[in-house]
């Protein structure tokens, strides 16, 4: 079937002439009157243009919803989200549509499709943003740090970043990025677990965006990790506050120095709890900060031997 049997003809800006009985002002010619314009035949002045809509400036999807405006431009989309989406049921009102209309709109849809994407690189920037926002949504991240991700995305695509390497990887990198410029306490590993790459993939993606870019990512701090592993163990306040003052002491100290965070801040929350008479096991404090038993263990004698040395008598 051919395409024009598919589309409607009509449009809301066809040309619609009819005769005005004023004359040119300034060769008393003929004046026509269309949709956008009023001109006049023999000279060609336009004597009117872009004239006030009168009607209403809302839009009724139903009896009782009415907007002002259509959906906000978004950077999660190729397309800023003003492509068109073309329903299959149902029409405006709810109402279920006839078999006609519904193999009409399969056809629309499916020639939609095709035209929806100008080139190879538009394509795959549709496929890196779904990709991005899938991980976002799982990681449970808010749209302001979705958005500052999909437009890392943006921004490694226009730097030839995505040649040899899988677009997966970049999104996932993206994502990564993203909490780290916004000082969000997300492990890389979670990152992975959700994508669907191999964690050393994501990690060489990002340090290309971070080499590349020049992405302003502040060091990680172990105290940002604190309310979140402690969310996780149902630890309680009183340990959490303690190992978040280990956090910030150790800080201070060459405990931290170099070390993963994540060992450094499940530590605190270890000595925490044992100085506040509460079980934790290094495994269990392991298993949730993504680290090892023997990493915990180390950061552990190492701040018990900074509070033995700052307790000893001068």
């Amino acid at each position: 079937m051919a395409t024009r049997d598919i589309y409607e003809t009509g449009f809301d800006e066809d040309v619609r002439t009819e005769s005005s009985t004023n004359q040119c002002p300034e060769c008393d010619g003929r004046v026509t009157t269309n949709a956008v314009e009023t001109i006049c035949e023999d000279c060609g002045l336009v004597i009117d243009e872009q004239r006030i809509d009168h009607g209403p400036e809302w839009r009724a999807y139903d009896d009782e919803e009415r907007e002002r405006t259509g959906a906000p431009l978004t950077a999660a989309r190729h397309d800023r989200g003003l492509s068109t989406e073309i329903g299959r049921g149902t029409d405006a009102k709810g109402n279920e549509l006839s078999g006609k209309k519904r193999r009409r709109l399969a056809r629309m849809r499916r020639e939609q499709t095709r035209g929806r994407w100008r080139s190879k690189a538009e394509r795959n920037l549709a496929h890196g943003l779904g990709e991005v926002r899938r991980l976002a949504s799982a990681l449970e991240l808010s749209d302001s740090v979705r958005d500052q991700a999909c437009q890392l995305f943006r921004s490694a695509q226009n730097e030839d970043l995505l040649r040899g390497r899988s677009i997966e990887a970049i999104a996932a990198a993206s994502v990564y990025g993203a909490c780290r410029c916004n000082g969000q306490a997300v492990i890389l590993d979670e990152v992975a677990d959700s994508a669907r790459v191999e964690l050393s993939r994501v990690r060489n993606a990002y340090k290309t965006l971070n080499t590349e870019l020049g992405l302003p990512t502040p060091p990680r701090r172990p105290q940002s990790f604190i309310p979140r592993f402690a969310s996780e163990l149902d630890v309680a306040d009183t340990v959490r506050q303690r190992a978040f003052e280990l956090a910030k002491s150790a800080e201070e100290t060459i405990i931290s120095n170099g070390c993963q965070p994540t060992g450094v801040a499940a530590a605190c929350l270890y000595k925490a709890a044992r100085e506040q008479g509460q079980f934790l096991t290094q495994t269990d404090l392991a298993e949730v900060a993504e680290t090892t038993p023997v990493t915990i263990r180390t950061r552990w004698n190492e701040l018990e031997e900074v509070d033995d040395s700052t307790s000893a008598p001068a």
